[in-house]
């Protein structure tokens, strides 16, 4: 009993946890925090009466406030309506519907909820009882969609976190599609207790899809162009604490050092002041002629008056000095402590690169990946998947190219990726008329060991000679 006690805390929402908000086709990712409010689909309210609750629950919205909405009742559905055998007759001519916008302005006033407001349309409708099942079904649809203030609470997923991003800000992810990246994660083969490295600019949406495949297991490798990495979209996935230890990032533009052996774990700061320019000042007052230096006697004698109020005035600023200056030691010392953590960052995660023994590489980016691919495949092991996407093919054929004359890698192929939604109902299964034009495309491929130590002569020297016919003299 206690076991599924523990289990059922799982699916329950928790406060910290972060969660995607869903109506119809939008989603939004926010963390619920105590007395925060949400602003979703020009609607605000607080989520903490989620708390508690099991995700995938749906709530309606009343006065900022979430209320659980209890589940409707099938037989109620099922119920004999009146329906006309076609639409033939049905003009659309704006006449049809008896209520105003302030008629509905004002049921919203008096307190009435979304299905009623619906039930009040469908009453006040000329033509509804005249349209066809199908119709009908379509106009409650399109009014819910309008007036119902519902909301549903889902768990963050992969596939949720990609349709959000795909579907508000696809530029951000390369207009990665979800079943894009699917496909990637399973030719790049990611699994648990393995070593993959990840070079993306996909606000993280990549990489959180890696670790939520690696299930808090393994080693994940980011490596990040600029000088922080991005990780926007991990934070959303919501991922336990031990998921974060398996973690690492290397930046990008010490590759090449490593692969050269002359990596430089020393880390320079750039904020470091100038010892010299303390003393600028004191040369200043050095420098002043004798004359400006020394007053007249009549000046001397009014000086004599506010002496006791220069020397309290120096008092003080001696001691803002003072705490100035221990303000400055205690942030440089913090400055220092934090350089020693990133050296020995550095120093680990390159420890784990020079074994070059990584099982999986996986490229999502805006930068070309020719150059990025051709570098970091030096870090796996030889019979290890490698995937790499571009949202244009013409980058991915330039590396097609090259991993062909420069060998090293086979099964090498290039796709693009088609997807089309259907519209699954009785009598009316169809494809959806509005789909998604393109959803980018993948390069993939398998290394392979090459045996480059030994020089060509020797290899031609021990290789058989090939047979050749003999030939008869004719002189």
């Amino acid at each position: 009993m206690e076991d599924s006690g523990d289990d059922d805390s799982a699916y329950r929402i928790k406060q910290g946890d972060y969660v995607v908000l869903k109506r119809g086709d939008i989603f939004k990712a926010v963390q619920i925090q105590p007395k925060k409010k949400v602003i979703f689909e020009k609607q605000w309210f607080f989520l903490d009466n989620a708390v508690g609750n099991l995700y995938s629950a749906t709530f309606e919205i009343v006065s900022g406030v979430l209320k659980l909405q209890k589940p409707k009742d099938p037989a109620s559905s099922t119920d004999a309506k009146e329906v006309g055998t076609d639409n033939r007759n049905i003009k659309d001519d704006g006449k049809s519907q008896k209520l105003t916008r302030d008629d509905i302005e004002a049921l919203k006033e008096k307190g009435l909820k979304g299905q009623e407001i619906i039930q009040q349309l469908i009453d006040n409708s000329s033509t509804f009882r005249d349209k066809t099942e199908y119709a009908q079904d379509k106009y409650i649809k399109k009014k819910k969609k309008k007036y119902e203030n519902t909301v549903t609470i889902l768990k963050p997923s992969c596939r949720i976190l990609a349709m959000m991003y795909h579907g508000r800000e696809p530029g951000k992810i390369c207009h990665l599609r979800y079943d894009t990246l699917a496909q990637m994660l399973t030719l790049a083969n990611i699994h648990a207790n393995s070593k993959v490295l990840v070079f993306e600019t996909c606000a993280g949406l990549v990489l959180g899809a890696v670790m939520e495949r690696m299930g808090g297991y393994g080693s994940v490798i980011q490596m990040y162009p600029g000088g922080e990495p991005l990780r926007a979209g991990v934070e959303s996935f919501g991922f336990p604490t031990h998921f974060h230890d398996m973690l690492h990032d290397f930046p990008i533009c010490r590759v090449n050092a490593l692969l050269a052996g002359t990596l430089a774990t020393t880390v320079k700061d750039p904020s470091c002041a100038d010892p010299k320019q303390p003393n600028l000042a004191a040369e200043e007052t050095k420098n002043q002629p004798q004359g400006e230096q020394q007053g007249n006697p009549e000046e001397q004698s009014m000086e004599t008056n506010s002496a006791a109020a220069a020397a309290a005035a120096a008092a003080v600023d001696d001691k803002e000095k003072d705490e100035q200056e221990k303000r400055r030691e205690a942030k440089a010392q913090e400055r220092k402590v934090k350089l020693e953590e990133k050296r020995k960052k550095l120093l680990s995660v390159a420890a784990l690169l020079e074994g070059r023994n990584a099982d999986g590489l996986v490229i999502a980016s805006r930068f070309h990946p020719c150059a990025v691919l051709m570098g970091l495949l030096k870090f796996l092991s030889p019979s290890r998947p490698f995937v790499v996407y571009s949202q244009y093919k013409e980058p991915l054929i330039e590396c097609y190219t090259k991993l062909k004359e420069q060998g090293g890698a086979i099964n090498i192929s290039l796709r693009d990726t088609w997807l089309r939604h259907y519209q699954v109902l009785p009598n009316r299964t169809h494809p959806v008329l509005l789909m998604s034009g393109g959803g980018g495309y993948v390069l993939s491929g398998t290394t392979a060991a090459m045996d480059r130590a030994k020089p060509a002569s020797s290899q031609q020297a021990e290789e058989p000679a090939h047979k050749r016919p003999k030939l008869t003299d004719t002189e």
